[in-house]
């Protein structure tokens, strides 16, 4: 296979005919070596590719060389939509390889041919552009082959309407529902059984594993090699599935499904809307105990005197709901499920109620409109490390950033991966020419009153001088948003006529699109802005960081991990909280160069970077640009070619 890696990623390659900007990249040649050979010998490998190496063809290839069931993981839908449509098909050609290849999405992106009956039978819809998309549904629902709701554009992916027209593991009746045979949930995981390469999502892999409910389950006793695109996001995602949650949400739509499934199956027996309103109104109550959005440990809920009677109504309520559901159930498959869940939810209601497991924290998250009961294990290294143990396949980590200063071992002791091999290599671009940081002097603490102002301050005149073509990324949304109040006055002031942008006033892909299409656009963003984002070329020229993003150490899970690492005798900070924080750094810093002509600036304020003792290993595991902290150098860079430009301290 070696051969026909090295033929492929040199000047003749297959590829060269079919993407114009394809180079011949060393790095990218020796990831697929790497990655060829953690596959003939079922080993397990870790790999960062430092942007530009093109680790989505240099894991394809020797993948699709190989044979075998390969299941294909990605941090986000887009990045799967991508990968199905357009990277495998280029490569599949490119190879002339004969093989299948299947797309497999959360049973939330397919239509249901039993909630969308349902649904319209029902008629309560809150507004009438509800009945509008519901229509919509219905005609695609008619003629679509996948049923996935990324093919019907005219419907907004977060139009209120799809949480009704589709299932969820709690509400599908399986082998029960009357459109069992039709089921687009079911034939899309039928694909995914017969093809020989599946894209998915961490997302479901993970639900799947822990849940057995989304069809990977059934995918992994005959796969190959398993291999995790965008690997960094991981340990969040795994952390998500390997506790438990509970959402005030599940309740709610328990309560709504179960008013559905009495007026059409039990319409004589009045106790059940009535138990479903108390049901209702309990959930919602237990909402109100809080009055700002956030995370808490469970341990906090004693100064909320509200929140324990609250809690007992609530389990009240769901076991009364409970206990006549069960004498209704035999009427109908919906009744059935719909007492199979209210069952299953007062199990985990009352094992939340109970108490701390060792080695687990309790925890709530409080949104707008609803709230979570969570518990998450304080490590996942050891649950993760049997999950992949014991099977003979290959396991692929890649990402553009999982190591600091090239050393994998805070990732690996993360992941339980502490065997696996390692390997790392840097971008192919030449960022000594291609960019510069720059670290503005005499800014304040970052946790000082005014340090947002200080932010934007520093940043106008290198905003002035890229001619806006700028993303700010914020740790905060506080901080986002205080800044844009400050900018939009500024800019008025000045006369500057840099379009603003601000995350949130559109989807992600709406404002990029606007974003390049400006070509002088100014974008704020929060978290969703740091990674995952591609812009290249002129119309993103400077991107300024404010803080170095240290998670917020009150954030519940982070204070019961550090605890426990302390109480353990370890560094804490410097184990877990720093690295962290450096990988995020490293995907905000990623946004700026995107390929081998883009030129820019990349200004990170936050003076710890410099002042404090681990600086030197936050800005070492950052590319290799050309430095400086004297402000007239980095306007001057948007002229030309740098100069010598002086270095933060060594």
């Amino acid at each position: 296979m070696s051969a026909e890696i090295e033929r492929f990623f040199s000047e003749q390659s297959p590829l060269a005919a079919e993407v114009a900007s394809f180079r011949p990249r060393a790095q990218q040649r020796e990831m697929a070596l790497a990655v060829a050979e953690a596959i003939r010998d079922n080993a397990i490998l870790v790999v960062e590719a430092g942007t530009g190496t093109g680790k989505t063809f240099a894991y394809l290839v020797p993948a699709l060389l190989n044979g075998g069931k390969v299941i294909i993981s990605t941090g986000t839908k887009n990045l799967q939509d991508q990968l199905f449509q357009k990277d495998l098909p280029m490569v599949r050609d490119a190879l002339k390889a004969p093989v299948s290849v299947a797309l497999l999405k959360g049973r939330a992106n397919y239509v249901c041919h039993y909630h969308l009956a349902r649904t319209e039978s029902d008629g309560m819809f809150k507004t009438r552009e509800d009945i509008k998309h519901l229509g919509k549904i219905k005609q695609y629902a008619k003629v679509s082959d996948s049923g996935d709701k990324g093919g019907l554009a005219d419907v907004p992916e977060n139009a209120p309407i799809w949480m009704q027209v589709t299932s969820t593991r709690d509400n599908c009746l399986g082998q029960e529902c009357p459109n069992h045979k039709e089921c687009f949930v079911l034939k899309a995981r039928s694909d995914a059984m017969k093809a020989d390469i599946v894209v998915v999502n961490h997302h479901l892999f993970f639900a799947d594993v822990m849940l057995r409910d989304e069809g990977v389950a059934e995918l992994l006793p005959a796969c190959n090699t398993v291999i995790f695109d965008e690997a960094h996001q991981l340990p969040e995602t795994a952390s998500l599935f390997f506790g438990e949650s509970l959402s005030t949400m599940q309740l709610l739509d328990l309560a709504r499904d179960t008013r559905i499934e009495t007026a059409a199956a039990a319409k004589d027996f009045a106790p059940l809307p009535k138990a479903c309103d108390e049901l209702d109104k309990a959930a919602r109550d237990l909402r109100l105990v809080f009055k700002k959005e956030g995370r808490l440990p469970a341990t906090a809920t004693e100064s909320f005197k509200e929140f324990a009677p609250a809690l007992k109504t609530l389990g009240e309520k769901l076991t009364q709901l409970g206990g006549l559901l069960e004498k209704q159930a035999e009427r109908s498959e919906g009744l059935e499920n719909c007492w199979q869940r209210a069952q299953a939810l007062a199990q985990q209601l009352g094992k939340w109620q109970k108490g701390d497991e060792p080695d687990q924290v309790r925890w709530l998250e409080i949104f707008h409109h609803s709230l979570q009961l969570n518990t998450t294990p304080l490590s996942i290294a050891e649950i993760f490390e049997k999950q992949i143990g014991g099977s003979a396949r290959a396991w692929i980590f890649t990402s553009a950033t999982l190591a600091v200063k090239q050393n994998f071992s805070h990732y690996q002791g993360e992941m339980g991966l502490l065997k696996a091999k390692t390997a790392c290599w840097d971008s192919p671009f030449n960022y000594g020419e291609q960019a510069l940081l720059y670290v503005p002097q005499n800014l304040p603490e970052p946790n000082s009153e005014g340090y947002t102002e200080a932010v934007v301050q520093a940043a106008l005149p290198l905003l002035e001088a890229s001619k806006g073509r700028a993303f700010l990324l914020f740790t905060s949304l506080r901080a986002m948003q205080r800044a844009h109040e400050i900018l939009q006055a500024e800019f008025d002031r000045r006369g500057w006529n840099y379009p603003l942008l601000l995350q949130g006033e559109g989807s992600r892909n709406e404002l990029l699109t606007r974003f390049r299409s400006l070509g002088n656009a100014v974008l704020l963003g929060s978290q969703s802005f740091w990674e995952g984002v591609d812009v290249r070329g002129e119309a993103l020229s400077l991107v300024i960081i404010d803080k170095l993003p240290f998670a917020p150490p009150d954030d519940p899970v982070l204070a019961a991990r550090i605890a426990q690492l302390n109480k353990q005798g370890r560094n804490a900070f410097m184990e877990y909280q720093l690295p962290r924080a450096i990988i995020t750094l490293k995907q905000g810093a990623g946004r700026l160069i995107r390929d081998e002509t883009d030129r820019g600036v990349l200004m990170i304020c936050d003076p710890r970077i410099i002042g404090k003792h681990y600086g030197k290993r936050i800005w070492q595991s950052l590319p290799p640009f050309k430095r400086t902290r004297v402000e007239a150098e980095a306007v001057e860079f948007f002229n030309g070619p740098v100069s010598a430009g002086s270095s933060p301290a060594e």
